[in-house]
């Protein structure tokens, strides 16, 4: 049996939904540790006293997974195998009240911006001078950085506004003092994540500043490969393209999510473009960056949703042949703008498209992938795994896109290495090769 005081604390964090839980994990530990508390990320010993769940609240599967890990580990602390349990971050943020009513065996419940107050659980301080310092729970050689937090897009469908607040750029700065702190402890890439990164700058400087950010970063000693993620298509700043091009550490990579490729829909879902212009967009982005691998992601199902409207996206998709492409079926989220309409697709009428999306994006990756056999590429090595070690081309993320597998018993490499790798086969996601 434990005896209390005795024993020092050990704190537990768990992460659920997108990488920018996870930087703020990464964020909350840093500041644990910066006040002596013994904290680990996702521990699978059964040795932590104290766990703190950082919930995602986006969509229902999130939701629920967030709900069954909480309530995993409330069982967890009646059984005495736990002290204290602790939850934060977006489902927090969004249904608090009615969390604390429904399992009274979690200790607090905190926000998306209350780190410090769950800092004061553990009579622990927020220290600044610990600002663009992280410790990173992802392999070594690459790292996520936020630089911006919120977001002002009214889209109809997504909560994030709610949970997140409005859109807070971080300054231009403290990223670079951030990517120097990153490089100096190996971090080989950065990974930007925003909700929305082309709006960066927009508060702080009066203008959009993604261009000068990627600059500044690219000149950064150490930091060989920088991505870009969740570009928002509205109001786009051309000007990073010819930063991407110039640069050889900018990875020619955008993750853009449209969303859908109807006119009608976008319009619906309150995105302010068009199909037209969406589509002028990607050519202007392809011929100013020739090579460049676009991943986007798309809606199904959205309340008013024909057929014909199905039929638009799988024409969009086919035409467009994006190099990379996630789909979700709509899910209908109270206080969002669509939760006035009805949602009137069925929910396997959205699989259904969700599906016939994936099975068109397979067949595109396919053919764009045997064209890569016999081309060689420069591959950052993330890990061993089986008889291959695994890596990524600049055109792929982490844990999203394809894969390179080198096989291990005709070549060795160190994982967090960059090689260059002569493409031998392909799947539809996987490509396979030997060392140059």
């Amino acid at each position: 049996m434990k005896t209390k005081g005795l024993k020092k604390d050990k704190v537990n964090v768990v992460t659920l939904g997108c990488s920018k839980n996870l930087v703020d994990s990464e964020v909350m530990i840093t500041q644990l540790r910066g006040n002596s508390i013994d904290v680990t990320h996702e521990s699978d010993k059964d040795d932590s006293n104290i766990i703190v769940v950082n919930t995602c609240g986006f969509i229902d599967n999130a939701k629920q997974e967030s709900i069954d890990t909480i309530l995993r580990y409330a069982d967890a602390k009646e059984e005495g195998i736990i002290e204290k349990l602790y939850v934060t971050g977006c489902l927090s943020q969004r249904y608090k009240d009615d969390l604390e009513k429904e399992i009274p065996q979690v200790d607090a419940f905190f926000g998306t911006m209350e780190l410090p107050m769950l800092l004061k659980k553990f009579n622990a301080d927020y220290k600044h001078e610990l600002v663009g310092e992280r410790i990173t729970t992802t392999a070594n050689h690459f790292a996520y950085m936020k630089i911006a937090e919120g977001c002002d897009r009214p889209c109809s469908f997504c909560a994030i506004p709610i949970m997140r607040g409005k859109h807070v750029s971080r300054p231009i700065e403290e990223l670079v003092k951030e990517a120097k702190n990153m490089a100096r402890n190996g971090t080989k890439e950065i990974l930007l994540i925003a909700q929305d990164s082309t709006y960066y700058g927009l508060d702080i400087y009066k203008k959009r500043n993604l261009a000068e950010l990627l600059r500044q970063l690219s000149d950064v000693e150490g930091i060989e490969w920088i991505r870009l993620h969740y570009a928002f298509p509205t109001g786009f700043p051309e000007d990073i393209l010819d930063v991407m091009a110039e640069r050889d550490n900018i990875c020619n990579y955008l993750d853009m999510p449209l969303q859908h490729g109807s006119t009608k829909m976008l319009k619906m879902m309150r995105r302010g473009t068009t199909h037209e212009k969406q589509a002028a967009l990607i050519k202007r982005i392809r011929e100013k960056v020739p090579g460049i691998a676009l991943r986007t992601t798309l809606i199904a199902g959205h309340p008013g949703e024909t057929e014909e409207d199905f039929q638009e996206m799988m024409d969009f998709v086919r035409d467009t042949r994006f190099d990379r492409l996630g789909i979700f079926p709509y899910s209908h989220e109270e206080n969002t703008h669509a939760y006035s309409f009805e949602d009137d697709v069925p929910e396997e009428i959205k699989q259904e498209r969700a599906d016939a999306v994936m099975e068109l994006q397979t067949q595109i990756s396919h053919e764009l992938n045997q064209e890569k056999i016999g081309k060689t590429f420069k591959v950052l090595i993330d890990k061993k795994e089986g008889g291959f070690f695994v890596g990524r081309t600049e055109h792929d993320s982490p844990e999203v896109d394809n894969e390179v597998l080198i096989d291990a018993t005709e070549n060795y490499v160190r994982i967090g290495d960059f090689v260059d790798v002569e493409i031998t086969d392909a799947t539809e996601f996987d490509l396979y090769g030997n060392l140059k």
